[in-house]
């Protein structure tokens, strides 16, 4: 069956639409065929807009997300309260082991994102995998800080992602390789990207999937969540009316 690639996580200025438009469309050149986009927590309906509208013209299919950037894990669960069923997918950067144990173990939670390229503090253990693979979440890795970083960073985050692969996948928690990209410059093609995971041993076929399959399954099962027909998982209103 033939793969169909996503990057679920493009960073444009979205005050400089041409910038973001020339991302989306490029995306479409690279070969992808779902992307999600970051935007404001609030105030994005006219951007979002303007984004499908993109996306659609360009052939590709758009998938609303939001990045929270919670201190503390009580901030986390207001976001989710309020944020949860406006956004198709929602990642947590987690900055704190407190707030990364708390996004672990929530099923609101779709992504798991450690932007710190410092080893102490990306918080992804064994006991934050079991959390993760109860709940759904999957694992994000980004791949412009590999691109960005200077050679001795770029080693030493290489060394967290070898160690965070092999933690993810003995407790079967879903790997998602997205781009990260802030600009043009940083955008890659989906094989480009799963060859880059090989850099922290993740296997082909792993490596593909990451960008494919993994990612499409999270954006296919909240949409089915955002439904009006979704009532809990594996039951589905069929139809609607007196007679029911």
């Amino acid at each position: 069956m033939k793969r169909l690639y996503s990057d679920l996580h493009l960073r444009p200025d979205l005050r400089d639409f041409e910038q973001t438009a020339s991302m989306l469309r490029k995306a479409a050149d690279l070969g992808y065929r779902l992307i999600a986009v970051t935007l404001p927590p609030t105030g994005c309906d006219e951007t979002s807009r303007r984004i499908r509208e993109t996306c659609d013209q360009a052939g590709i299919d758009f998938a609303t997300r939001v990045d929270l950037h919670p201190n503390t894990p009580n901030e986390l669960l207001h976001s989710l309260r309020k944020l949860r069923r406006t956004f198709e997918i929602v990642s947590v950067l987690c900055h704190s082991k407190n707030v990364s144990r708390q996004a672990a173990k929530d099923r609101r939670v779709d992504l798991l994102n450690f932007p710190c390229v410092d080893f102490h503090q990306r918080f992804f253990d064994n006991a934050e995998a079991e959390l993760a693979s109860a709940s759904l979440a999957a694992l994000e890795m980004d791949l412009e800080p590999i691109l960005t970083s200077d050679p001795q960073t770029r080693i030493r985050l290489l060394s967290s992602l070898r160690r965070e692969t092999i933690i993810a996948q003995n407790s079967r928690v879903p790997i998602v390789i997205s781009g990260g990209a802030s600009n043009e410059r940083f955008m890659r093609r989906p094989v480009e990207m799963a060859i880059t995971a090989s850099l922290f041993d993740l296997q082909k076929h792993d490596a593909l999937d990451a960008v494919s399959k993994n990612p499409s399954t999270i954006v296919k099962r909240n949409r089915e969540k955002l439904s009006q027909c979704f009532v809990a998982p594996g039951i589905r209103v069929l139809r609607r009316g007196k007679d029911c």
